[in-house]
């Protein structure tokens, strides 16, 4: 059984940083794609970033420069430091295994304020 639980969000000023972490369980997680989305309010589901099992790394635009996603394979985990936050970045933060594109976690809030 494949799950996620994603951590680390809350309530930041705009310019300030937080870190989000999400541990996967039920995969070969070392040889898996991960990615990071999020939820804004009233919109859709976006990709924000994600990671090959080798470490290449790719960014939504909007984020490109402010974020960085990372891996620890030794913990079953995925990272993005989120850095210099604005308040369009408010929102649900999710992770993904991208070999199981349905299944995802509660997610984790992350509220900017200006």
């Amino acid at each position: 059984q494949v799950v996620l639980v994603e951590s680390g969000g809350g309530l930041v000023q705009a310019g300030g940083s937080l870190r989000l972490s999400c541990q996967a369980s039920g995969i070969i997680f070392r040889l898996r794609t991960m990615g990071w989305y999020r939820r804004r309010p009233g919109q859709q589901r976006e990709l924000v970033a994600t990671i090959t099992s080798v470490g290449q790394t790719n960014y939504a635009d909007s984020v490109n420069g402010r974020f960085t996603i990372s891996r620890d394979n030794a913990k079953n985990t995925v990272y993005l430091q989120m850095n210099s936050l604005k308040p369009e970045d408010t929102a649900v933060y999710y992770c993904n295994a991208h070999r199981y594109p349905d299944i995802w976690g509660q997610g984790t809030l992350v509220t900017v304020s200006s």
